[in-house]
This record gives C-alpha cells, structure tokens and sequence, in this order.
C-alpha cells in the first residue's frame, strides 16, 4: 500500500517498537485506544471523531503492536503488559506527562489497565464499548476474534458491529477485508486470539477491588444493542468506578463513534473540558 494512505501517520519508538500514530490539534493530549477487529486501525477506528475532538484537544491515536502500520517484532508478544507498556512508553516518546485516555473494547481494558497501573498519567477516563471486566463470550466476539481472510467472512462479522446495517455495505466490507490480508496483518491478528477464546476474554480483566479504587472521572458509552460486547460490562464498570456517569446510545451497536459519530465527539468533548475545572481530587 502507497505511503500515502489515510492510515499512516507520524512514526516514533515507543517501548522498542516503532509505531505508526496520528497526531492532530492543540490542547490537553488525549491518547486515543483502537479496538481490535479484524484489519483494523487507529484511523479506521476513529477517523470520523478526530477532527473534532482535535478542536479542543491534542489528539493521539496510535496503532498498538499486532495492529494496523505499527512494527510486528518477529516474535513479538501480545499481552496487556506489552500494550500497557508501548501505550505508556509512547507517552513518553512524545514527552507528555499526564494525558486523557479514550478506549473502544479492546482498547478500553487497556485503557482501564494503564490507568490502575500509572495513574499519574492519567487526567480523565472514557470507556466505550469496553472489555476488561468478566461477561462470557458474546457469538459475535468469537467470530471477530476468530475471523480467517474472506471478503464473506468479512461481510459476515460486519453484520456484528452495526446496528444500521446500512452502514456495512460490501465496500466497507471489502475495503476491511484488504486491510486484513496486508502483509503480516493476519499472522499477527490469529496469534492473538486462538481459540479458546473465553481466555482472552479473561486475561484482558482488571482486578474488581482495583477497579472500584480507581478515582477518575470516568465516561462510560456503551450501544444498547452491541453484539459484540454485552452493555452489562457498561453497567458493571458505572457501578465499580466511584466518579463514573454512564451514557447508552439506542439503535446503537459496537460502533458508537461511527453510528452516532457527532454526538459521541460531543459527548466526550464536553467531559474532558470539565477537566479544567474539575480535576479529581484524590490525585492532587
């Protein structure tokens, strides 16, 4: 694929591994966490939101290793120890002390584990759509995580995330699907997640008492009618996490920032500016 793909940003070490991110607007750094779908990237995953969330914020979004233009390391390891510490380890690179986090699914329990782990690096917290709390396997997170390259198979699992399946036609399909037989795209992504899969589902939790103890504020979003993730992770998460508020989005599937993309920019958008003004108290 040309360099000049809408995918590939900037290029930076972050832990030893050289990841592909995109950096836009000024403001307060807002670190932006993909999820973990087949052929998936930190652009795909977010292109829509970015411009305006960078109105008001420093905007970050990176691939993590196993995904999109991001260095796969031969013989690379795929754990949230590994996620946790590029994650952090790109912070670093770029010199910013203290961010807001935003995670989607796969990126929302790595968001949940930097946050227990640093959370002096951390200002606000958004969780959307997030694993990182036990639910059982969902149909349709087995067949994401069990995807093998098809454009059919691919056409398949995009019924999944949508609830308006207008917005998975086969050009989204087809477009996906080339972004999964990239090469080493697929080797990395079946590596991952080998069945069984309820595995990966629980090695991706947040200890309960760890997350109860966590004192930032915290957005959850969640679709009602997501087939990938249970809202019951949503719910779970608004109980446990003291300064949480809970938004659940109808005729809403797992994709929140691209069925409702306006109103979820200004959802978040309107929380992190609290942040000014509202900082959490138990970190100063």
């Amino acid at each position: 694929m040309s360099t000049s793909s809408p995918e590939i940003g900037r290029s930076i070490v972050a832990a030893g591994i050289r990841t592909n991110y995109h950096d836009a607007g000024e403001g307060f750094p807002l670190l932006m966490i993909h999820g973990s779908g087949p052929g998936v990237s930190a652009w795909a995953n977010w292109r829509l939101v970015i411009p305006e969330l960078a109105r008001r914020s420093r905007v970050i979004a990176p691939d993590m290793v196993g995904f999109g233009f991001t260095d796969r390391p031969e013989g690379q390891k795929y754990d949230m120890d590994v996620w946790v510490e590029q994650a952090v380890g790109l912070l670093d690179a770029l010199g910013i002390e203290r961010a807001d986090l935003v995670g989607n699914s796969f990126g929302g329990a790595l968001a949940l584990a930097l946050t227990i782990r640093h959370p002096q690096r951390v200002r606000r917290l958004v969780l959307m759509g997030s694993v990182g709390v036990p639910f059982e396997i969902t149909a349709g997170l087995d067949a994401v995580w069990g995807y093998e390259p098809s454009f059919e198979n691919m056409r398949r699992i995009m019924d999944y995330f949508a609830w308006d399946r207008a917005l998975v036609n086969d050009d989204l399909a087809r477009l996906r699907y080339e972004a999964s037989i990239r090469p080493g795209f697929q080797e990395s992504f079946s590596a991952m997640f080998p069945a069984p899969r309820q595995r990966w589902v629980d090695a991706m939790t947040s200890r309960e008492e760890d997350i109860r103890a966590i004192p930032h504020e915290t957005l959850v979003i969640h679709g009602r009618d997501d087939q990938v993730i249970p809202l019951s992770t949503s719910l779970t998460l608004a109980n446990w996490i003291s300064r949480s508020q809970l938004h659940v989005f109808g005729r809403c599937g797992h994709w929140t920032q691209i069925e409702h993309s306006a109103r979820f920019a200004r959802l978040v958008g309107d929380f992190l500016a609290e942040a000014q003004a509202d900082e959490p108290k138990a970190l100063d």
